[in-house]
């Protein structure tokens, strides 16, 4: 049996070359303010994967997506191991544009933050009067570069984002920046209003796109994970202060509260974010 080893390793998943195409696997590592934690939590890679599976089939006819595959039968021997299985996902080479495309729905977080100093999110002026958690008027768009490993992203304007696509593709930039806003905006509006149905709020996204050998946009990586979103429930949600979540928010929580946790987590807030990742999955794809 031929051995792969991972020709790239991410904060949480691992990506090999079998030639003509990639396999990513999600591993149960989980990340928070760009640290890897010291901890997994197990069963975490096979729901990010089946999840990010679920959405790329629902939003197939918004845009292509690069998933090829999640049956293990369809991969090299090597991947269908009881490690691999359920975690890895089949999926076709793309020149990975260099900006993760950000949607907000609602105001929270660092865009609360934000607002709460200037009326503005990422350079984006907003009503006065907005309150934490508050829908807004219509969800936004707020690029931002990709950071290595251990470094920071960086929010830019939609203007920025023009110049760093045209660098990377001369001659493209200013059409692959409208692209990539109106696909993302696209693929929240239509996830955000099938979450809402099933009763979670997804108050921010982020998407990563690349270019097929064809030249055409294709959305890549995760989508609408856990790990790469903002779920709340809509039970109980109330504008003015912060919302309970099914996303890592909890053990961002408890690492704020614990600064000298060294990045490492107890049994307990493990066993909690496991099960909000679970419930997660089976509201959203029942």
């Amino acid at each position: 049996m031929k051995e792969y080893t991972p020709v790239k390793s991410g904060k949480v998943r691992e990506i090999y070359d079998i030639g003509d195409s990639l396999i990513i696997t999600a591993t149960d590592r989980i990340s928070a303010f760009d640290h890897i934690l010291k901890n997994q939590v197990t069963g975490k890679g096979r729901i990010l994967t089946q999840m990010s599976a679920f959405w790329f089939r629902f939003t197939q006819d918004v845009i292509p997506n690069h998933m090829l595959s999640v049956d293990a039968s369809q991969m090299p021997l090597f991947f269908r191991s009881e490690d691999f299985r359920g975690r890895s996902m089949l999926v076709k080479k793309l020149h990975m544009l260099p900006l993760e495309c950000i949607v907000r729905g609602y105001i929270t977080g660092s865009g609360w933050a934000s607002y709460q100093k200037t009326q503005t999110v990422c350079g984006i002026q907003l009503p006065a009067g907005l309150k934490e958690s508050q829908k807004l008027p219509e969800p936004i768009y707020t690029p931002s570069t990709k950071a290595d490993l251990g470094d920071h992203d960086e929010n830019i304007s939609y203007e920025k984002s023009i110049e760093v696509l045209e660098k990377a593709y001369p001659g493209h930039g200013e059409a692959y920046a409208k692209e990539l806003r109106d696909k993302s905006l696209a693929l929240y509006t239509k996830c955000a209003e099938y979450a809402l149905s099933k009763g979670i709020i997804i108050a921010d996204t982020k998407f990563e796109f690349g270019i097929d050998e064809n030249g055409i946009i294709t959305v890549a990586d995760e989508m609408l994970t856990p790990d790469s979103s903002r779920f709340w429930p809509l039970e109980g949600y109330k504008e003015g202060c912060s919302q309970p979540s099914y996303d890592k928010q909890y053990v961002r929580d408890w690492l704020k509260a614990h600064p000298d946790s060294d990045y490492l987590l107890p049994e307990d807030v493990i066993e909690k974010t496991i099960e909000r990742y679970e419930e997660a999955y089976t509201l959203l794809t029942k």
